[in-house]
């Protein structure tokens, strides 16, 4: 007698994470765009921003044709080069409906911008506008979830809450193990990154970006 194949019912699930997988240079290639859609508004040449943020040219264009995923660190780092937030970064254009006069984002509104390499994932909650000195972002943190191992820093100063799980938060060279209810501030000048050291629960933090630097 014949035993069964065991192997097919696992195929489903198969199709089911490859989908999944597809979905994220699809992120990767929508914020590049908006990144070079802001490079040419700000009529800078590859090589300017190359230039100016020590980035090869190479991995600035792979970055714009969504070949490669960029760290927050690099982000930032493009942020300053342009004059804007991370916010303005996220692929997503300003409401038709109320442009940078927009006060409310509805939930299923949110733009979102997920660093799916490294765990990392920031809705922006605060209306989408290049313009904007002040975002208000919801940041979740995969289980082991991190801005990487080196410090980074960007213009501006940044405050939040842990709503849930646990955050490692290290500023110059201080680490601080923040929990529900934790809260920060400090002036994202000084050295920073910031990381979840739990293995099996997320961590989501209300997060505050203010761009201090005048334009």
């Amino acid at each position: 007698m014949r035993k069964p194949a065991a192997a097919k019912p696992a195929k489903p699930q198969a199709r089911t994470k490859a989908v999944a997988k597809a979905k994220e240079p699809a992120m990767d290639i929508a914020v590049g765009r908006r990144i070079r859609d802001i490079r040419r508004v700000r009529q800078f040449s590859l090589e300017t921003v190359a230039a100016r943020t020590s980035l090869s040219i190479g991995f600035l264009s792979q970055i714009e044709r969504g070949l490669s995923s960029p760290s927050l660190r690099v982000l930032a780092t493009l942020a300053d080069v342009f004059g804007v937030g991370i916010a303005a970064l996220f692929g997503a254009s300003p409401s038709a409906e109320g442009g940078s006069d927009q006060v409310v984002t509805r939930a299923p509104q949110r733009p979102e911008l997920k660093l799916w390499r490294t765990g990392v994932s920031k809705q922006l909650l605060s209306p989408a506008s290049a313009d904007n000195k002040l975002n208000l972002f919801l940041v979740h943190l995969d289980p082991g979830g991190s801005t990487g191992g080196e410090l980074y820093t960007h213009d501006g100063e940044e405050a939040g809450l842990v709503l849930e799980g646990e955050m490692m938060l290290t500023v110059d060279s201080e680490t601080w193990s923040l929990k529900i209810g934790d809260s920060f501030r400090f002036a994202s000048r000084r050295p920073h990154r910031f990381s979840n050291p739990a293995e099996d629960a997320k961590a989501v933090v209300l997060w505050v970006n203010c761009v201090t630097r005048a334009d």
